[in-house]
Order: C-alpha cells, then sequence, then structure tokens
C-alpha cells in the first residue's frame, strides 16, 4: 500500500513539474521569426497581420511583464552601442527614466540586452531590451516592460524567450 501511495504522489509531482516547465512555439506565417515561450502565462495580445508584422505578448497583466518585438533596419556595420542609443532616445522622456547597464546576450541570435527603470503611475518599472541582430541591416527589438520586481523575478523567462529568438532564413 505504501508502494503504491508512493507511487501515486510521484506521478502528481511529476505531471506538476511538467506542466510547470510546459513550453510553446510562436510562429506565424507574417513574420520571418520563430521563439519559444517558457510556460502558458505569456498571453498573446496582438497578432501579427499582413499590415503589421508586430507581435505582443503579456505575462499575466500588462503592468506585470510586457513584451513587444519590433525589426528595426539599420545601416550596414552599425554598432550595438549606436542602435540602443537611437532607441534611447524615446525613452528618456519617461518620468523618472534611469539607463542601466547593457551587456552582452548570446542565443540563437547574439547581440546586447538593455536594461532601463523608469514611472508609471507612481509605481517603480523596468524594461529589458534585447537588440539580435539576424543580418547586417536588420536588428530585431525584444521590448520587456513590467514593474521593476516582477520584471526582476521573471528574467530567466525573458532570457529565456530571447534565447529562442530565432529568424528563419528560408525562402
Amino acid at each position: 500500500m505504501k508502494i503504491l501511495k508512493s507511487s501515486l504522489l510521484f506521478s502528481f509531482i511529476l505531471t506538476l513539474a511538467v506542466s510547470a516547465f510546459a513550453q510553446s512555439e510562436f510562429s506565424d506565417r507574417n513574420v520571418e521569426y520563430t521563439f519559444s515561450l517558457p510556460n502558458d502565462t505569456w498571453k498573446m495580445t496582438v497578432k501579427p497581420s499582413d499590415v503589421s508584422p508586430n507581435v505582443e505578448y503579456v505575462y499575466k497583466y500588462r503592468n506585470q511583464g510586457h513584451l513587444e518585438i519590433r525589426k528595426l533596419k539599420v545601416e550596414k556595420n552599425s554598432l550595438y552601442g549606436d542602435i540602443i542609443r537611437q532607441e534611447e532616445q524615446s525613452l528618456q522622456f519617461l518620468p523618472g527614466y534611469v539607463a542601466g547597464r547593457e551587456e552582452n546576450f548570446k542565443g540563437a541570435l547574439s547581440g546586447r540586452a538593455f536594461n532601463y527603470e523608469f514611472l508609471r503611475g507612481g509605481k517603480n518599472m523596468s524594461g529589458r531590451y534585447y537588440f539580435l541582430k539576424s543580418d547586417e541591416t536588420s536588428v530585431y527589438v525584444l521590448r520587456f516592460t513590467g514593474l521593476k520586481d516582477i520584471l526582476r523575478s521573471i528574467r530567466n523567462e525573458t532570457d529565456f524567450i530571447a534565447r529562442s529568438f530565432n529568424v528563419n532564413t528560408e525562402e
């Protein structure tokens, strides 16, 4: 009887563990990229279309975690620092904006991650942008924003998404 109870308990725990680490893949005929989501907590709020290639996801609620994916056209041989500075120009007008550090980032595509903090509605928010170069003139920006403490606590998930981000080069 003890063995049966232990087996049932182990099966239950294993089922919970597998569902906690369930992943799903994003792909759409309207965009040339794919990525993995670490779990079902991430919900799509903006779907790409023939008119707009933009994709957006939220983590539970928009203020807890928000992901926007945008493609930037850049000049050949552009440096990441210059690309980040251009993107940062629009961020500087956010209330309480404070630039954070940049760091190298490696995944399916390599690039840089840029961190910053700001205020929204009197709450401490943060952003983490991943700049991933897919070719000499294209950079994808994965823009994560959310409440500072929550975004920090799901950093492993944002890194997971960015590491899995890849561009389909087949035509």
